[in-house]
């Protein structure tokens, strides 16, 4: 049974909302404006600014960051976290797994710390060997730093019970079912319904754009590859992924909000190609719009797609693009309403919110 009783609740770890980055960002957006909602006070920490002090009735907190690969994330949930030591809450809910020390000197002054850990971060190529020591110290601070650690994939779940024989709440990322009725960004990028493929991600090696991009330009087609993305730290990555002299490849860079929905909801094919990491936020948002959805085959995708997508290696992406083309209208449109339904039953984010907020309510230190 959910509490009628309003909660202070602090997020940490994010560069804040609204959402201009990724997974982590759309999931502070969606939880907290859902909670304020329900009634609580909900408090962000923000490193990019917003025009308001508020946002959707959620205040946002700026703090000042050191903009670095390396840096960027911990300095400033540390200063995140100082200022939640004298500007107290209820409990306070901390976002990836690098930040697993500072739940624990909130939780020693009285606060609760939840802690979303995401995937097992250390395997991402872009981390130096530094920065990986680091996430697996992580790992480990994070089975008795926090009151409570939260996975949203049940691969991770049981990684963390293997691994450290540590118990973690499961709750999975969210997503809204149904297409979007507008197209405007189509027009714009020089797209038509139905006639694209799009990749949406961070472009960082571990999420194969690049590995896309060729797989594509093996395919004899008209249809176009729109490559959706950005990062902050990858430029040398970027480049390459850019290099390309194939015209039906449309690269815009990083889109959000209208826009990224209506993309999701026209294309051809959605292709997720992420090796490394949880519940990938972009691929639940594909299937919840309907895409028909090639995944690559991890067990962390495969949990989330089951068998409402297409699973493919990198080597085998060309010829499944292929099979894609060939496929009916109404075989593509069946597999899109597999993705919607299995949407609605598992990964709604009034459910997800539903969660979060008993186990935020029963915060304990």
């Amino acid at each position: 049974m959910l509490s009628k009783q309003a909660a202070r609740i602090a997020i940490l770890g994010t560069r804040g909302i609204p959402a201009r980055y990724g997974g982590f960002e759309t999931f502070a957006e969606e939880l907290s404006t859902r909670l304020v909602a329900r009634g609580h006070q909900v408090t962000v920490y923000c490193r990019e600014r917003y025009s308001e002090p508020t946002y959707r009735g959620v205040r946002l907190i700026y703090l000042p960051t050191w903009r670095h690969k390396y840096f960027d994330t911990i300095v400033h949930t540390f200063l995140s976290t100082l200022h939640l030591i004298f500007h107290r809450t209820d409990v306070a809910l901390y976002c990836n797994g690098a930040n697993a020390i500072f739940t624990a000197l909130p939780r020693l002054t009285g606060i609760p710390t939840e802690l979303n850990v995401d995937g097992l971060e250390r395997k991402r190529k872009k981390w130096n060997r530094l920065a990986k020591a680091w996430y697996a110290l992580s790992e480990w601070l994070a089975t008795f730093c926090p009151s409570v650690v939260i996975t949203d994939a049940r691969q991770i779940a049981a990684y963390y019970h293997e691994r450290y024989g540590k118990h973690t709440e499961f709750i999975p990322y969210g997503a809204e079912a149904g297409k979007v009725a507008t197209a405007e960004v189509l027009g714009q990028l020089g797209l038509e319904a139905g006639c694209y493929f799009l990749y949406v991600s961070r472009m960082e090696p571990e999420n194969n754009a690049l590995a896309v991009r060729e797989a594509f330009e093996r395919v004899a087609t008209p249809v176009k590859l729109a490559l959706v993305g950005d990062a902050p730290y990858a430029q040398e990555y970027i480049q390459k992924v850019r290099a390309s002299i194939d015209a039906r490849v449309v690269m815009p860079g990083a889109i959000y909000g209208t826009g990224y929905h209506e993309l999701l909801s026209n294309c051809l094919a959605y292709i997720h190609a992420t090796e490394v990491g949880g519940t990938h936020p972009a691929l639940i948002e594909a299937m919840g719009r309907g895409a028909l959805v090639l995944y690559l085959n991890t067990p962390e995708n495969a949990e989330v797609a089951g068998d409402a997508g297409i699973a493919f290696e990198i080597e085998t992406l060309a010829q499944r693009l292929a099979e894609v083309l060939s496929m009916s209208l109404e075989e593509r449109a069946a597999w899109g309403g597999r993705a919607i339904e299995r949407v609605r039953e598992r990964y709604g984010w009034d459910a997800v919110t539903d969660q979060y907020e008993a186990l935020l309510a029963g915060k304990r230190v």
